[in-house]
């Protein structure tokens, strides 16, 4: 079997075109996740820092910035483990068995 006729026969496999849709949405979705809210909290904190100065607390030298950033940031984290627990599962099981119908 030459390479080429693999790769007609994944590309031509409709279970190909369903991995391929779902992971480029899942990964649009998740960007869009991250993305958004860590740029309209650099827009914020570069146009109105005033937001983010104020203190947690009376007396404390952490301002509301700081933990919002951290939640960010760590959100980014969480979201990136929930992606690639979906692709070690889902995706690479569909990924088997185009592989699988391909080399028939």
């Amino acid at each position: 079997m030459s390479q080429k006729t693999l790769q007609e026969k994944i590309r031509g496999n409709p279970k190909f075109a369903e991995l391929v849709g779902k992971r480029t949405r899942f990964a649009i979705i998740l960007s869009l996740v991250v993305l958004v809210p860590y740029y309209s909290f650099m827009l914020l904190v570069s146009l109105q820092p005033q937001i983010f100065a104020a203190k947690i607390s009376e007396g404390s030298v952490i301002t509301i910035g700081w933990p919002i950033a951290a939640l960010i940031v760590i959100g980014g984290w969480l979201l990136t483990g929930v992606y690639v627990n979906r692709a070690n599962g889902e995706f690479d099981r569909l990924t088997q068995e185009v592989l699988k119908e391909a080399n028939k």
